[in-house]
């Protein structure tokens, strides 16, 4: 379930973005917290999509809080929206807190829901594609009239080995017979799974360290697997960028 966190001490702008919210999608599961202490009660024992912050709280400031906030692993990119009156702070929330937008009080309802949907629906979106990625299977033929099926979600990493590609998984290998890579690439059609060089593919979402081995050539090391994949030159951009934005090693 999607899930927002509203901390504000006025309990009337409260009810005022709760029901926009409401309008959008009744399922979002909605938290409300009119202090710092509370709010980071519900933020550490749940797990919040998106948090709007008055950035004047009375007791504190949500500055602050955004900032306790990011230094919870799991919520460092989470999308984080500003209420507020004063524009002139908005320089230093964006530079300190890396927030997304800010809301100006009194709202504009309006201006809001624009903003509400577009942020909302686009993290919705992208949930919903994650589960997606979780149940889809890739059927592979391993030989003439033998095929198995594996979880897409499992795939570490795949190889041209000749006129066949071994489809490494987490828990095995299985080499997917007269095929080559940019077909299956075609079948399995995830975003998480990109190719690395001209002989491999690999899931980004496994990727612990990227070791570069000359000026064309890294090496990509795998998360608890002692196996390791090639990242060329022509390739690079498929994966150095996002790599480097979630706080992986990139060993130059």
């Amino acid at each position: 379930m999607y899930s927002v966190i509203l901390v504000e001490d006025d309990s009337t702008q409260r009810g005022i973005l709760k029901t926009m919210i409401n309008s959008i999608d009744e399922s979002i599961k909605i938290y409300e917290a009119d202090s710092e202490s509370v709010a980071l009660e519900i933020i550490k024992n749940s797990d919040i999509n998106m948090f709007f912050i008055d950035i004047g709280l009375k007791e504190s400031s949500g500055l602050d809080l955004a900032m306790d906030i990011r230094g919870i692993p799991k919520y460092e990119f989470r999308e984080i929206v500003f209420l507020t009156t004063h524009v002139e702070y908005m320089l230093q929330a964006f530079k300190q807190t890396h927030c997304y937008d800010y809301i100006l009080k009194p709202y504009s309802k309006d201006d809001v829901q624009s903003m509400l949907n577009k942020l909302i629906g686009k993290d919705i979106n992208n949930l919903s594609n994650e589960i997606g990625d979780l149940s889809r299977e890739l059927v592979i033929r391993i030989r003439t009239g033998v095929f198995i099926r594996v979880k897409i979600h499992d795939i570490l990493f795949i190889e041209v080995k000749g006129r066949d590609c071994e489809v490494n998984t987490i828990s095995q290998v299985y080499t997917y017979s007269n095929i080559s890579l940019k077909k299956i690439l075609g079948l399995i059609d995830c975003e998480h799974i990109v190719q690395s060089h001209k002989s491999f593919a690999v899931n980004k979402n496994y990727i612990f360290k990227v070791e570069r081995l000359d000026s064309r050539l890294s090496t990509i090391y795998f998360s608890k697997h002692s196996k390791t994949a090639l990242l060329g030159y022509k390739f690079k951009n498929n994966i150095i960028s996002e790599f480097k934005q979630v706080g992986r090693y990139y060993v130059k």
